[in-house]
């Protein structure tokens, strides 16, 4: 892939990030892939940092996947070791002892346990991952480490990205507030069920591990779960979420409870603000594409609607054309597999409706269809007129552009 690619037209300032007790950060140049940028990401938590974490479906998980998984059992992070330009996937024992001799590096610079390092990669799959590049730049990284470097963090895991995603809230605990900031990466092979995606979430909260891994979990089904790009799912979708318990606020119970339901709000709103960062710097994206689909037998039923509206591949290059075709919407909803009925499906266009009851609504006319699509934001609302089922999940729309990029991904 040659040269840097234009910056996204729908994305979006990055906030800025203050210091999050318990965490420091870095980036440094190890040319495990790419030159002259930074390609390699660490963090440091205080002792006593919670984790919980969310992965990939995808059944051919990259090696730092597992690693990951194994590790969360314990509960407790004191690092994160993150690089871009290779996914280590797919590359078998090599993969393994890469991410082990990772993990132990890192862990001898913090001063723990290698199951307390957390491992990510994105990239190349298939490409043995260079870990004595990573590893003999470990030292200096560690060596740097400052809490004030969050915008060089988000930049350092980018890949086919256009712009860094971050986000920030505030919450209270108690009469204590506590923040949360979050990064992520994410352009394309991008796909629910956990979407190359990844994305780490840090509080100064002090939060049990299960409770946190439930808020987390509930969290992802409403945000990651619900964008999609190309409908392919990642081997190496990971998003977790590290509570460094810097904050003073009232003991949390191990299973959470009411004390942390204005917390679960902030954190959905970061997970949900980061995913459609992610949305919105789809590869060769010009709309963000949001579709709610009401009147389903249920809400699995409704998203699984959605999300073959979102996938197909007609209905994103008319959107990118910005053709009318609602006969395409029809199509999606009905290779679904879903409950639908033909003659109860109503389609609209940017709150115009389109077709009601099976058939073009009496005199519609196409005109404020066709200027809402020439926006950066279009809107599709399906009603199917079974049930009561409802699901909202956003995708971009398809363009020449994804095909310049993933054409030549490798070179």
């Amino acid at each position: 892939m040659a040269g840097p690619l234009p910056v996204s037209p729908l994305a979006q300032p990055m906030p800025e990030l203050p210091p999050i007790a318990g965490v420091t950060l870095g980036v440094i140049e190890a040319g495990i892939r790419y030159k002259g940028r930074a390609d390699l990401t660490m963090l440091e938590f205080a002792p006593g940092t919670t984790v919980a974490g969310v992965f990939t479906r995808n059944l051919c998980p990259g090696a730092p996947i597992d690693w990951c998984r194994a590790a969360l059992k314990g509960g407790r992070a004191r690092s994160l070791v993150v690089n871009a330009g290779n996914a280590n996937v797919f590359t078998g024992r090599a993969g393994r002892e890469a991410t082990a001799a990772t993990a132990e590096a890192a862990a001898k610079l913090v001063g723990c346990k290698p199951r307390e390092v957390f491992l990510a990669s994105t990239g190349v799959i298939g490409e043995t991952l260079p870990h004595d590049r990573l590893t003999a730049a470990l030292p200096a990284l560690h060596a740097a480490l400052a809490p004030d470097r969050w915008p060089d963090a988000a930049r350092g895991i980018m890949t086919t990205d256009t712009f860094p995603k971050a986000a920030l809230r505030t919450a209270t605990i108690g009469d204590a507030t506590v923040t949360i900031a979050g990064i992520a990466k994410g352009s394309g092979m991008i796909a629910p069920d956990m979407a190359t995606m990844l994305s780490f979430v840090v509080t100064d909260a002090k939060i049990p591990a299960g409770a946190l891994q439930a808020l987390l979990s509930k969290g992802v089904a409403k945000s990651f779960n619900c964008i999609t790009v190309d409908s392919d799912t990642s081997t190496s979708d990971t998003v977790l979420l590290f509570a460094t318990s810097q904050a003073k606020h009232p003991r949390v119970p191990a299973e959470g409870g009411a004390m942390l339901r204005d917390f679960a709000r902030a954190l959905d709103e970061v997970l949900l603000d980061l995913a459609l960062q992610v949305a919105r710097d789809g590869e060769g994206a010009q709309k963000l594409i949001q579709i709610d689909v009401t009147g389903a037998v249920s809400a699995k039923s409704a998203h699984r609607i959605a999300m073959a509206i979102a996938n197909s591949p007609l209905v994103k290059t008319a959107i990118a054309g910005e053709d009318a075709n609602w006969g395409r919407i029809v199509m999606a909803v009905g290779k679904s597999g879903e409950p639908a009925d033909r003659d109860r499906l109503g389609i609209a266009v940017g709150g115009t409706w389109m077709a009601q009851e099976g058939g073009v609504v009496p005199g519609y006319d196409e005109a404020p269809v066709v200027a809402h699509m020439k926006g950066r934001e279009v809107e599709i609302t399906v009603d199917i007129g079974l049930g009561r089922g409802k699901a909202r999940v956003w995708t971009c729309d398809l363009t020449h552009g994804y095909i310049d990029i993933n054409g030549s991904y490798r070179s």
